[in-house]
């Protein structure tokens, strides 16, 4: 298989498609004042292609901040794509579209994965999408668009979830997650006074968590906000740390990018030496797959700004980079098999 990738900063979504013929699954990722004009016309474009869309930053060697990226594969996958609807409240209720598109593709765990373009409710998506991937054992890799819409088949959706089926019919595919964070060992806490509504922490040990967190980095109120760039919270689970994001200080609480429940067990993260985990992460996909046709990741948009504040995001794009064919999307929140997390980089890989 090949993927492809085009831009145009100035958002002329022929430009970005020039020189793709006969695509096989068709990602979008436009800016909020052009996204329906570009869901129309890529449709026109290429009818019948399945194709998933939304609002949000692209790149591949270069940053599309405000224009449009489009990412395709061809040449060997076969494809569906679809949406979920109402996920604010019941998505379940369209699960059967997900479970006829795993059959028509024949997808198995080897060489298929699910790639997801969401609008909100992340959490509750991806546990619903995980009732019928967990069956077939595929992986998922995907993010959250800007503006709270998606597209899916040149049809435009709000409170929805679309995603794309994408069977490799040449060789293996495998997700993988990124963590640039640390574990403080001296900084454990169990979550309570939370609203799950509005991703609201209270208290940490039975103390306000807005004065907990000031208290342990010495900031003030206002530096909350960036100061999540180096230490962002997390929750525990088995092994594995899902990465809570700061959106806000509310009163003497801290509102996330990620809903927090009483009883969680928490921890403070601290920013590790991301050069070296990028290095990392490049070398164990290049032991894993000796020869690959393409990488596409999603990029939290908080990791984008702690790299361009560094100088680093160009840098990075080069590392990625030398993987081969490397495209993705900036995203408000990433997805991995069945967990919604901040701040970290999902990719799939393909053989």
């Amino acid at each position: 298989m090949r993927q492809f990738f085009g831009m145009s900063q100035r958002g002329d979504l022929r430009e970005a498609v020039r020189g793709l013929a006969n695509p096989q699954f068709i990602m979008l990722m436009s800016n909020s004042s052009q996204f329906e004009q570009h869901v129309r016309e890529l449709e026109e474009l290429y009818p019948q292609v399945p194709s998933i869309g939304c609002i949000g930053m692209s790149y591949d060697t270069r940053v599309v901040e405000n224009g449009v990226g489009v990412a395709a594969f061809l040449d060997g996958v076969s494809a569906a794509a679809n949406v979920l609807e109402q996920v604010s409240v019941m998505p379940i209720k369209y699960i059967r579209r997900l479970e006829e598109d795993l059959r028509k593709v024949n997808a198995s765990r080897e060489d298929t994965i699910c790639i997801d373009f969401c609008s909100g409710n992340d959490a509750c998506v991806l546990t619903t999408v995980h009732t019928a991937l967990r069956h077939r054992e595929i992986s998922l890799v995907g993010g959250t668009g800007d503006g709270g819409k998606v597209s899916a088949n040149g049809r435009i959706y709000e409170d929805s979830v679309a995603y794309g089926i994408i069977k490799n019919q040449g060789g293996r595919i495998k997700a993988y997650k990124e963590n640039i964070y640390r574990r403080m060992e001296d900084y454990r806490f169990i979550a309570s006074d939370t609203d799950k509504a509005k991703y609201i922490m209270g208290s940490l040990n039975g103390r306000p968590a807005r004065q907990v967190y000031q208290d342990i980095l010495h900031v003030s109120e206002q530096q909350i906000q960036t100061q999540t760039f180096r230490n962002p919270f997390g929750k525990i689970n088995g092994k594995d740390t899902c990465i809570i994001s700061i959106k806000e200080v509310s009163g003497n609480a801290l509102a996330c990018f990620r809903q927090v429940n009483d009883s969680d067990v928490l921890m403070l993260l601290e920013l590790g030496d991301y050069k070296a985990i990028v290095k990392d992460t490049i070398g164990k996909i290049c032991r894993d797959f000796p020869r690959r046709s393409a990488v596409f990741s999603v990029n939290c948009l908080f990791r984008y700004k702690l790299f361009s504040e560094n100088g680093y995001m160009q840098e990075y794009l080069g590392e990625m980079g030398t993987l081969g064919s490397h495209a993705g999307l900036v995203g408000y929140g990433e997805h991995y098999n069945n967990q919604f997390v901040n701040q970290s980089m999902t990719c799939v890989v393909f053989a």
